[in-house]
Parts: C-alpha cells; structure tokens; sequence
C-alpha cells in the first residue's frame, strides 16, 4: 500500500505554488497525495483588484477550481485524489469548528505519512486559520503526523523572512527541497492560472499576481514547529 500525504490549500493555487515541486517528487517516489482545497477562492479579484464583474465572484469560483484541478493534474494528482470543501473566500475564520470536524474526517480515512499546511505566520486570514484547523484536527485525533509548514506570503513580507532565517540558524526549524528534477512540471503547472498570472478581463489594468517568480525557484522552503 502508498504511503499517503495530504495537502491542505487555503485557497485553489496555494498548493501548487507553496509546494507543487514537493508534491511532484513525492509522487515520483511512490508517495499518493491527496489534496484539500479549504475556500472557493471567489473573492480573489474583488479584495485585490476592486474587480466584482466580468468575472463575478461566482464566475471566479468556477474558473479557478478548473484552474487547480489542470494544475495539479501536471504535477500527477488526478481529480478524484481532490477535495474542495468551499468554505467561502475570506471567511475561513468564522467556520473553524465545522472545518476541524471534516478536516479530522479526511486525515482519519487517508492515515497520512506527511501533512503539508500553509505557516502560521502567512498574513492572509484565510492561512492562518487553515494552519489552526488542521493542527486541532491532529490534537484531536491524537496522531503525530510529520508536518510542514510552506510559506504563500508573511504577514510582515519585508522583514518576516529575514528573521525566520537567523531562527533558523540557532533552532534549525526550517528545510529545504531541492525539486530540481521536476522543476519543469511545477512551473508549467504555475501557468495554469491564467486568471492570476495574465490579464482575463477587460477591466484589469495588470494581472492578479504581478511577481510570482519567489514561488519558481529550484527549491521550497517548509517550517516545521518546535
């Protein structure tokens, strides 16, 4: 039997550019992934851009969950190895009992070898709190998965890095992946999401995600707790 790891994705991208490499290598050496989309991501353009038409937010919805599902086809995760539990964008925070309960659902039929969450540090709400949900969902089922934690964006970008690398020095709490081998497979995955890497919509002045050249590196980065 696999060996199983299960990747939770606050929202339908984070996956893929927070450790699709991983995910990649993982599954070349055997591993099976299972990946868990917490929110519909349908607000993305209206809280970034001001945009709530042409795309709707429902209409956004539809168009990122085709997104992530090519996505992380590329990188070898097929459809039916994907859960979407549409919490609304945004609102995560406000669910996080009723998601521990599915969240300890999903980790208790799976029985993974490795569970791979946003950090606790990530400035969006909706990070955070998938961070809290899975981690009470473990001390609730009493099971001491190997966890690590992949970074989207700090909640103080300029200087939270920097800082989390001197740690790193003296309380060795962070690793590195070189994803070097399938490189290839993460980055043609990335341009999946059109609707954030280029300009869709005839109301857009510049794409949703102006730089994502931090998440196209040969290597990722995970935070793993004391």
């Amino acid at each position: 039997m696999k060996k199983k790891i299960v990747v939770f994705a606050p929202h339908p991208d984070d996956e893929t550019w927070g450790c699709g490499g991983t995910i990649a290598k993982k599954i070349r050496e055997g591993y099976e992934v299972q990946i868990v989309i917490m929110t519909d991501g349908r607000y993305a353009f209206q809280s970034v851009l001001g945009i709530d038409s042409d795309p709707t937010p429902e209409e956004l919805k539809e168009i990122r969950r085709e997104e992530v599902k090519r996505a992380v086809k590329i990188l070898g995760v097929p459809e039916e190895n994907m859960v979407f539990l549409d919490f609304v964008d945004g609102e995560l925070e406000n669910h996080e009992n009723e998601a521990v309960e599915k969240v300890v659902k999903i980790l208790s039929e799976n029985d993974p070898a490795e569970i791979y969450i946003p950090y606790k540090k990530d400035g969006h709400p909706d990070h955070r709190a998938t961070y809290r949900i899975v981690k009470n969902a473990i001390k609730k089922l009493g099971i001491s998965t190997s966890t690590y934690q992949y970074s989207i964006g700090q909640k103080y970008a300029r200087i939270g890095p920097i800082i989390d690398s001197l740690i790193n020095l003296f309380k060795r709490h962070m690793i590195h992946v070189d994803i070097s081998e399938v490189f290839p497979l993460k980055e043609t995955a990335v341009k999946e999401f059109k609707s954030e890497v280029s300009v869709i919509s005839d109301k857009q002045k510049k794409p949703l995600a102006e730089d994502i050249s931090k998440f196209l590196r040969k290597q990722e980065t995970f935070y793993i707790d004391d």
